[in-house]
């Protein structure tokens, strides 16, 4: 199970601007806010059979008619791939929360196999990755599959926060019976029980609750960043900042420049500690390279993988890799 973090919103305004006409969007915003009128299914892209027409798969060439729809409703855009488990996964608790929605709401599903081109216009590095539309312009997005009662809770908070700049979302709502109450999130007792112990400085017992959940559910991403978070935690613990000066006059100490990168992100220094690792990979060879290089990958696990830093570290390793 994972969680829509905002750390992890992406930003991708500047992406969608390739792909759709914004300019023209943004003229007609004002007089669309003004109508009231239900949000209508674009001539090209076309319903799924037995779905709501709010619900439409759509293609490269649809993809802008859809897009045109936020200027009334909220468009959701899953971006999966036929061959995705937890793409069909994530498609089908969505059908079925547009489906109940009235249309208040629009589900656009893409499949990436066959409309690659909007993928690359999202800037999609992962599926499935969801995209909330609003207005022309990506105002929320989530990686992976999420549990059907953070998804209700995500699609409240949208239409919530939307609901007095889009006219057709009460149309929609009034068409549902009044706006669908998000559903709870039961607490899991395992990440309550792994939280308590980061929290009290027992790191690793909080590592021990994390790998156990694990060991049942690797695809458990919040279990997988509390694991990342603890083991850095209790590094960070016994680290004396006087080694990054130590590492400084001794490149060729693998151990210090380790334990300098992990006290420079404690100290916020993340740009730096990331650079002296790669600047250290360019140095070394065999076991210490790959040493090195599993160091840094697990500190890019502390960050969301839309990080800036992060990015740019990455290309930066590749290039010292390769």
């Amino acid at each position: 199970m994972t969680r829509p973090d905002p750390r992890k919103t992406a930003a991708l305004s500047a992406a969608l601007s390739g792909a759709v006409d914004l300019g023209a969007l943004k003229a007609r915003a004002d007089a669309a806010r003004t109508a009231a009128a239900a949000p209508a299914t674009a001539a090209a892209p076309t319903p799924d059979n037995g779905s709501a027409p709010w619900i439409v798969d759509v293609t490269e060439a649809s993809f802008q008619a859809v897009v045109e729809q936020s200027l009334q409703v909220p468009v959701v855009v899953l971006l999966g791939a036929s061959y995705s488990p937890e793409s069909q996964q994530l498609a089908a608790s969505l059908t079925r929360y547009a489906q109940a929605s009235g249309g208040a709401w629009i589900l656009a599903r893409v499949d990436l196999e066959t409309a690659p081109r909007i993928g690359q216009a999202f800037g999609v590095q992962s599926v499935p990755t969801t995209v909330a539309v609003a207005a022309g312009q990506p105002i929320d997005a989530f990686a992976g599959p999420i549990a059907d009662a953070e998804l209700s809770q995500w699609i409240a908070r949208l239409l919530d926060a939307l609901r007095d700049r889009l006219p057709g979302i009460r149309a929609g709502e009034a068409r549902a019976g009044g706006p669908v109450e998000p559903e709870e999130i039961p607490e899991d007792p395992r990440i309550v029980a792994a939280e308590e112990a980061f929290e009290r400085g027992d790191y690793v017992a909080a590592q021990g609750f994390y790998s156990e959940i694990l060991a049942s559910e690797p695809a458990n991403e919040l279990a997988k960043e509390g694991l990342a978070q603890a083991k850095f935690a209790e590094r960070a613990e016994s680290v004396d900042p006087a080694v990054i000066a130590k590492a400084d006059g001794a490149p060729e100490d693998i151990d210090a420049q380790l334990a300098a990168a992990d006290a420079q992100v404690a100290g916020q220094l993340v740009e730096e500690a990331f650079k002296r690792l790669v600047d250290t990979v360019r140095r070394v060879y065999g076991d210490d390279r790959d040493r090195v290089r599993q160091h840094l990958v697990g500190l890019f696990e502390l960050f969301p993988a839309d990080d800036p830093r992060v990015a740019a570290a990455r290309r930066n390793l590749a290039s010292a890799l390769y």
